[in-house]
């Protein structure tokens, strides 16, 4: 017997209702309940039940405003590639908790490669990057290196 919609399983255990829940979701947070339900083929009351079931669990982290960076005065936009003096644990995990605390830090990448991390940073302007990189990476002294490559322009993907 195939289980009720209204089962609650966990995030590992997702079915073809919750996936398609957050296919719809991915490509418009701002979807309302009803139109969600309609969309998945569930009843309005399953749906939010789902979706409650899948904050609650983190399949869905959060929902957000992708707004213009140059609108809130920050249209300068980096990554900056960092590389790590140590790589045990706790080092990797001190700099990570942080470096997503940092001012103008968007995204903290944790990546395999040559370099650790790639931060996704925005600033007011190319003073204000090479600030930001000189008063809170160089001087702290879990990192060894650092490269900065600007963005000319970002494309948000559907994926």
């Amino acid at each position: 017997m195939p289980p009720s919609p209204n089962d609650v399983r966990p995030s590992t255990a997702l079915d073809d209702v919750d996936r398609a829940i957050l296919t719809e979701l991915a490509a418009d947070g701002r979807l309302p309940n009803n139109a969600l339900a309609e969309r998945v083929g569930v009843a309005p009351s399953t749906c939010l039940t789902r979706t409650r079931v899948l904050r609650e669990s983190g399949a869905i982290r959060g929902f957000h405003a992708e707004v213009d960076p140059a609108a809130i005065g920050l249209p300068l936009q980096a990554l900056v590639s960092v590389r790590l003096t140590a790589h045990e644990r706790a080092a990797v995990d001190a700099f990570r908790a942080r470096s997503v605390r940092l001012p103008g830090v968007v995204s903290v990448f944790h990546v395999a490669g040559a370099e650790d991390y790639v931060l996704h940073v925005r600033a007011a302007s190319g003073d204000a990057l090479r600030d930001f990189v000189l008063d809170h990476l160089a001087v702290d002294p879990a990192v060894q290196h650092t490269q900065t490559s600007l963005i000319f322009e970002q494309a948000r993907g559907m994926g």
